[in-house]
């Protein structure tokens, strides 16, 4: 999801909330603690540079269980970065705490913001040498002996 594509959303909305694939709800009560733009530059595989810039949101829960966070209060928050920011028309990432710090895509269901697992993929496959029939099926599958992982 593109920061436009949040707002957009965003204004359609009278509550807010986010929810995990599995349908999980991020309790109510959350804060959107930062906003950011994560830069990542890197090599691949294959030794080709490569750059990398999202739009960074950070969800966190405390104990106050009354803290209700309002769509135009959360278009705020993004206005105030894309000012001091010079926020553009990036992708969206999520930091939510599960079992340590998750990254995770963003979408939408028409009415919740749905946090999406995010997955590695070799960037640079034809220099890796896998074989395309070895390569990995489903995002599920796990990397056996021979499995022909990277």
């Amino acid at each position: 999801m593109k920061l436009s594509d949040l707002k957009t959303a965003l204004y359609s909305l009278k509550n807010l909330t986010f929810k995990l694939e599995d349908g999980t709800l991020v309790p109510p009560h959350f804060h959107l603690t930062e906003i950011g733009v994560i830069s990542k530059k890197f090599m691949d595989c294959g030794g080709l540079m490569r750059d990398e810039k999202v739009i960074s949101l950070q969800l966190w829960s405390a104990n106050d269980l009354d803290h209700r966070l309002k769509p135009e209060k959360f278009l705020s928050i993004i206005d105030l970065g894309e000012e001091k920011l010079n926020l553009t028309n990036l992708d969206i990432e999520v930091e939510y705490q599960a079992e340590t710090i998750g990254k995770y895509d963003l979408s939408f269901d028409g009415k919740s913001f749905v946090l999406k697992s995010k997955t590695t993929n070799c960037l640079a496959q034809d220099a890796c040498g896998i074989p395309q029939d070895k390569l990995p099926i489903a995002k599920a599958q796990t990397c056996t002996p021979g499995g022909g992982c990277c």
